[in-house]
């Protein structure tokens, strides 16, 4: 059932979108579904392994200069604040959040497949060799076995920072996280915990990822008391939140969307800072439409916004990036829902029990009588993450205006 309503919606979108344009003289379809083509047709260079996506450097979202990185009210109380920027990519931000852990915790230690050598992201690039190869060293390939260690390491009050090289395959260390990470306080009374234990992941889309590459799973986690989980928008973010992860004394899974890792470039504070963790940010204030996303995600749903306010006069949304999946900030969306009073929730992950679920449910219930339109959801479709139809599996700026649309004219 869910294979043929998936191409049902899939036939229906294509031909509303291609033959019956809603408005204006937008084909963003088609151009987005040429983008890796046309991009690697003008460079004469293939894509690169982390993907393409052109939203990322029109964001506004994304801080270009020092003034721009340092002017973040997060970051007044650190000492940061007045300091010195770099202009980094995404996996450069996280290889100084982790040159910065193994400095300032000797306990600290960096493991995985093919870290030694920086990995395949090059996240870990220089660590082995600045750090020695007893604190950032290979495993074999077990991500059960990943995960068991770092438990132990952790049990014995080591920082173990574990990196599983795809999300996709961190299925077999699913039992070492939920059953023994994410309850080691639990079933000891209090006397021991694993609060050491890092786990990172590159995950979600990258345009030619296919099954095995390309999915988001940070739902199945977000079920589990005991973990946290985290997912970052930007290299500013990613370093501030991965060392807040790394220092956090509860267990965090912290995903890393790969085609941000060269996509997204920032000026990035050089000194030692930590973002708040379960702590939703509010990047565009608005009065109409609350949009809820974290991830990539948020590129998205910028551009969904940018073509919602031109195509809907005196149209003002409001968008929050979550950052934090579990616990996730329920406070910061009820305020602006009971200011709006419409809300849409966009991930790439499929649709049915996705983390959008939790938080359509969890609004309901607090501002029920505040909502003015049903609560829309924008994910993934309901099939293994396909790859010759990746751009239409996506849930792009397109599906998201649609869904802005709907709850405006309720």
């Amino acid at each position: 059932m869910q294979t043929l309503r998936f191409h049902s919606l899939f036939l229906r979108n294509f031909t509303k979108t291609y033959y019956k344009p809603k408005f204006g003289n937008y084909n963003i379809h088609k151009n987005f579904f040429h983008a890796t083509r046309s991009t690697s047709d003008a460079t004469g260079t293939p894509p690169p392994a982390e993907g393409f996506m052109t939203e990322v450097t029109q964001s506004k979202f994304i801080k270009n200069t020092r003034e721009e990185a340092l002017k973040n009210p997060e970051l007044a109380d650190t000492n940061v604040s007045n300091g010195d920027t770099k202009q980094m990519n995404m996996f450069q931000s996280i290889n100084d959040a982790m040159r910065i852990a193994l400095d300032t915790d000797d306990t600290a230690v960096i493991f995985g497949e093919d870290v030694a050598f920086g990995g395949v992201f090059r996240c870990t690039l220089g660590l082995a060799e600045m750090f020695g190869r007893d604190r950032v060293f290979n495993t074999p390939l077990s991500e059960q076995g990943i995960a068991g260690f770092g438990i132990g390491m952790a049990a014995m009050g080591h920082t173990a920072i574990a990196e599983i090289q795809f999300a996709d395959y961190i299925f077999p260390a699913f039992d070492q996280l939920v059953n023994e990470a994410a309850k080691y306080r639990y079933r000891s009374g209090g006397i021991f915990d694993v609060g050491g234990l890092t786990v990172r992941s590159p995950c979600s889309a990258v345009g030619h990822g296919g099954h095995y590459h390309s999915q988001t799973p940070e739902g199945y986690f977000a079920h589990t008391p005991g973990l946290k989980v985290v997912m970052p928008r930007s290299p500013i973010q990613a370093k501030g939140l991965l060392l807040a992860s790394i220092r956090d004394r509860n267990p965090v899974i912290f995903f890393e969307p790969k085609i941000l890792y060269r996509a997204a470039v920032e000026q990035v504070p050089i000194g030692d800072y930590e973002l708040p963790l379960s702590k939703a940010e509010i990047l565009k204030a608005g009065k109409d439409v609350t949009i809820v996303g974290y991830g990539s995600q948020i590129y998205i749903l910028e551009r969904a916004i940018q073509i919602a306010e031109k195509n809907i006069p005196g149209l003002s949304c409001e968008l929050i990036d979550l950052r934090t999946i579990l616990p996730w900030d329920v406070d910061t969306v009820a305020e602006s829902v009971n200011k709006t009073g419409r809300l849409v929730i966009s991930h790439e992950a499929s649709q049915t029990s996705g983390f959008s679920a939790e938080v359509s449910t969890s609004i309901m219930e607090r501002c029920f009588l505040r909502l003015e339109a049903p609560i829309q959801r924008v994910c993934g479709w309901d099939t293994p993450f396909p790859l010759i139809f990746e751009k239409f599996y996506l849930p792009d700026a397109i599906r998201c205006f649609d869904a802005i649309k709907e709850v405006v004219e309720y």
